[in-house]
């Protein structure tokens, strides 16, 4: 792992949380928009006998999340390698 300077360590910060923001606004449409303002549109839809809406609301907000998390520590190793600071 390598020493930053303070200009680096700022703008792998800034990068960092430029990706959580865009992130958890992805998280906040899928669980609360689609679970919640677009319900009714969604539930127009069905999946397996289920309303769409209902489903994003009991379980795809979930599933999104962790689809997300997975995205997330595969763009973070991108950045620690660009950075060199990736852990051995």
């Amino acid at each position: 792992m390598s020493r930053l300077t303070e200009a680096q360590a700022l703008a792998y910060w800034r990068r960092n949380l430029a990706l959580m923001f865009k992130l958890l606004v992805v998280w906040f449409v899928v669980s609360f928009g689609c679970g919640i303002l677009f319900v009714d549109v969604l539930n127009q839809i069905q999946i397996g006998g289920y309303k769409l809406g209902f489903w994003f609301a009991q379980q795809g907000s979930i599933y999104v999340f962790v689809l997300l998390i997975f995205y997330y520590t595969r763009k973070m190793g991108k950045l620690d390698r660009e950075f060199n600071v990736e852990e051995d």
